[in-house]
């Protein structure tokens, strides 16, 4: 599952110039929280607003990891075929029918894996380590 190959990613506006939420995505967040709701699945997921601060090929994937003591993200590019981060954590959105999503309705934009200190990782929480 995560180490897949992105098709070709829809250029997106630069976080400067990316419209965030404000009063009239009302609506549509409403729509947004009653199908999570209807689903199970409004503490699982939420909304993060889509945007560039740099090109990512489509053989690659950002990755994320943590320092749990330092409380500290770290995001960087690796090669989708050889990262061994592997635990999918943000994904993109896809037009219905797009045969370049592999199928799916979604794109993995964002992974990371247990083993790195990403969320999930009981031991290396237990332990502070990153």
């Amino acid at each position: 599952m995560g180490k897949q190959t992105s098709p070709a990613r829809k250029t997106l506006p630069r976080f400067e110039e990316a419209a965030g939420l404000g009063p009239e995505d009302e609506r549509f967040v409403r729509d947004l929280v009653a199908v999570l709701e209807k689903h199970g699945n409004l503490d699982r997921f939420g909304l993060c607003l889509l945007h560039d601060h740099f090109p990512v090929a489509s053989d690659e994937i950002l990755v994320e990891t943590h320092d749990i003591s330092a409380r500290t993200l770290q995001v960087r590019v690796e090669k989708a075929e050889t990262t061994e981060h592997t635990r999918p954590s943000q994904w993109r959105f896809v037009k219905n029918g797009d045969e370049k999503a592999a199928g799916h309705a979604y794109q993995v934009i964002l992974q990371c894996n247990l083993a790195s200190g990403c969320p999930g990782n009981r031991k290396k929480a237990r332990s502070g380590a990153a």
